[in-house]
């Protein structure tokens, strides 16, 4: 593997609450039901910036953007995830690819992938074709099988803007 190289992988868990939009991949899903968290409780995007957060040894999203202080509450997730890209950019790393997987029983997230791809390329600064966005159920098993929440998995490739890679390395 050429130096620079760094993968990183992020797990994001929320249950359900009424009263609240659904937010994935910073796109406001038609559900009955939002998820209960202290900024808008996007799985997706918490997953992500974890992935990318680790890749290049940052730590965690929570010690970055705690819930326990006011200043995070309630704040849409794509905010989160532009502030854990200007974090690794000025670390000197550049995304690769982005890969990830919603577990939910309901609602159908499948029509919502291209909206949410466009959304998170702009963000990250790379193409929808550098993220994959893919869902799944928990075959009726578990607390997302009950549905009373959904998970979200992100692994990211980071790599540092050296200059050292060739053209056809990239």
């Amino acid at each position: 593997m050429p130096p620079g190289i760094k993968i990183g992988i992020g797990y994001d868990v929320h249950q359900f609450m009424v009263e609240r939009p659904l937010v994935l991949g910073g796109v406001i899903i038609p559900y009955h039901r939002g998820l209960l968290g202290h900024s808008d409780a996007d799985v997706l995007l918490h997953a992500i910036a974890d992935s990318l957060l680790g890749a290049a040894g940052l730590g965690d999203i929570g010690t970055h953007f705690p819930n326990t202080g006011g200043e995070w509450k309630d704040v849409p997730s794509t905010k989160i995830l532009a502030q854990v890209f200007t974090m690794i950019v000025k670390e000197g790393y550049r995304i690769g690819n982005v890969d990830t997987v919603i577990i939910a029983e309901q609602p159908k997230i499948s029509p919502h992938i291209p909206i949410m791809k466009g959304k998170i390329s702009r963000i990250l600064m790379i193409s929808d074709g550098s993220i994959s966005i893919k869902a799944t159920t928990n075959e009726r098993m578990g607390f997302i099988g009950r549905e009373e929440g959904i998970a979200a998995m992100a692994t990211s490739l980071i790599y540092k803007d050296d200059g050292s890679f060739t053209s056809s390395d990239k």
